[in-house]
C-alpha cells in the first residue's frame, strides 16, 4: 500500500505551500505515513487522463491511498471528479479529501458528497469569472484605462493600482482574478504584493 499526496500546482507558491500543509496535517492525524508527493503542473481543464492523476490511477494498486487538499484539485468540473472517483473505486484505491476530512471509497454516500463539493467548487469559479468580467466592464464604462502604467520599473508598475488591488482583496477576490482585472501577469502581482508594505498592514 502506498500513500500518494496529489498536488495540482498553480503559479502561486503560497497556494502550493497551503496544499502541502493541509495534506500533511491530515495525514499526521490519520497516521498515513510515509507519503509520496505528486505535483501536477497541468491545468485542471485538461483531461484527467492526460494529467499526473491519470498515470497515478493507471499504475495504482488496490489498497493505495490518494490524498488531495480539496476536491477541486482533482478537476475543474464535476464530471472529471466523478470519473476519477469511479476509476479509483474500481481499482480499490481510496481518495481522501484533507480539507473536509472525508474518504471517498466508492460508496453512494461518498459519491453524493463528492458531487456536492464539486458543484460548489465549480459554482465558485463561475462566480469569480462573472465578477471579473463585470468589474472589467464597469471600468471601461467609467472611462478608466485598462492595463499597467508604461515605462516604470517592474516592481513599481502596480503602484497606480494600489487602492484598487487592496479593495479587491478585501472583497475576497482571488489574486489570479485580480491579475486579470488589472491586466498583468499573476507573477507580477504576487511580486508586488510581497514588496508592498500596505499588503502586510
Amino acid at each position: 500500500m502506498t500513500n500518494f499526496a496529489y498536488l495540482r500546482v498553480s503559479t502561486d507558491s503560497q497556494d502550493v505551500k497551503n496544499q502541502k500543509l493541509g495534506v500533511l496535517d491530515y495525514c499526521n492525524a490519520q497516521n498515513l505515513n510515509p507519503i509520496k508527493f505528486i505535483e501536477d503542473t497541468m491545468s485542471g481543464t485538461t483531461s484527467w487522463k492526460e494529467r499526473s492523476i491519470g498515470k497515478l490511477l493507471a499504475d495504482g494498486k488496490s489498497g493505495d491511498v490518494i490524498i488531495v487538499a480539496e476536491v477541486s484539485r482533482l478537476g475543474r468540473s464535476i464530471l472529471q471528479v466523478l470519473e476519477i472517483l469511479e476509476v479509483a473505486a474500481g481499482k480499490g484505491i481510496s481518495v481522501h479529501i484533507a480539507k473536509n476530512r472525508m474518504i471517498m471509497d466508492g460508496s453512494m454516500q461518498s459519491t453524493i458528497t463528492a458531487t456536492i463539493l464539486g458543484l460548489v467548487a465549480q459554482i465558485e469559479r463561475e462566480f469569480i469569472s462573472s465578477r471579473t468580467k463585470e468589474a472589467l466592464q464597469k471600468r471601461k464604462m467609467d472611462g478608466m484605462t485598462l492595463g499597467r502604467p508604461k515605462g516604470e520599473a517592474e516592481t513599481l508598475k502596480l503602484d497606480a493600482f494600489r487602492d484598487e488591488i487592496m479593495g479587491y482583496l478585501k472583497k475576497g477576490i482571488n489574486k489570479r482574478a485580480i491579475s486579470k482585472l488589472i491586466e498583468c501577469s499573476p507573477s507580477t502581482l504576487y511580486q508586488w504584493l510581497f514588496w508592498s508594505k500596505n499588503y502586510f498592514r
